[in-house]
């Protein structure tokens, strides 16, 4: 994405995305560059990591999973040793279940299913920040958290992914309360996200199944909306830089929902 006619809303700001290689992070990482900022990245496949290297030179890129403290540490180090320092941490890592409610849930995987999603949503959030936080306090930085609609309207995922997204949001309001008035912790909820690439859980077998492959996703997402339109992940990125930029610098413990106007359908 060129950064042409932008507004420089990010500029001098160091920022680290994780979960970067594709969907809403990737999205992200092109919008926060457009608008001015330095960006690193972590990612935990190698091929999305060879595509950012390639695609976005100079972007730092950290390949690591990251649900483990260390491949946070090493990014974070990684950010801070190419600028100086880090001002904003973005956190788009997630996983899916594909919509199934307890009674589908075989009792034998549950609790595997259960370790799974809690790592990726949630875990993998706490990690980021843990890591960053040291840094992001030294220049009174801000943090961005991934929930979803899910969170807030029913039917938008299993009773798995919904009740991860559940605890997302309580991290964000938690947070928010523990880091004021050093760190600023906000979140984006975003609705259904066209070219995504949100895999499912691999202890349902649904690791290979992604979300945006979905047969007639876009004339899906734009019916179920008031404003009857499919929101790319470029749509919802624009939400993470308000987030991230000195113009919400009153906003801390909120959400933006970029979701098509779900919460006004009758």
């Amino acid at each position: 994405m060129s950064g042409e006619g932008m507004s420089g809303w990010l500029n001098g700001k160091r920022a680290l995305v994780v979960g970067a290689g594709s969907g809403i992070g990737r999205a992200v990482v092109d919008v926060f560059r457009a608008e001015g900022a330095q960006v690193a990245a972590l990612e935990r496949d190698a091929a999305k990591c060879r595509a950012l290297r390639k695609e976005v030179p100079g972007v730092p890129v950290v390949e690591g999973d990251a649900t483990t403290r260390s491949a946070n540490e090493e990014a974070v180090t990684a950010a801070a040793d190419a600028f100086g320092g880090l001002d904003v941490l973005v956190n788009c890592v997630g996983i899916f279940d594909y919509y199934k409610g307890l009674g589908e849930l075989p009792a034998d995987v549950l609790d595997e299913a259960f370790d799974e999603m809690f790592s990726v949503n949630v875990r993998s959030q706490l990690h980021s920040v843990k890591a960053a936080l040291p840094t992001l306090r030294e220049g009174k930085g801000t943090i961005v958290l991934t929930e979803s609609t899910s969170a807030y309207h029913p039917g938008r995922g299993g009773v798995l992914y919904v009740s991860s997204k559940f605890a997302v949001r309580g991290l964000v309001t938690a947070l928010a309360y523990e880091l004021a008035p050093d760190v600023r912790v906000n979140a984006v909820a975003p609705g259904g996200t066209l070219g995504t690439d949100l895999r499912g859980l691999d202890s349902l077998g649904l690791a290979e199944r992604s979300l945006g492959d979905t047969p007639g996703r876009a004339d899906e997402l734009a019916a179920r909306v008031p404003l009857r339109t499919a929101l790319s992940a470029t749509d919802h990125a624009w939400s993470y830089v308000f987030l991230a930029s000195d113009r919400s610098r009153g906003i801390t413990g909120r959400t933006v929902h970029p979701d098509g106007g779900i919460g006004v359908k009758a």
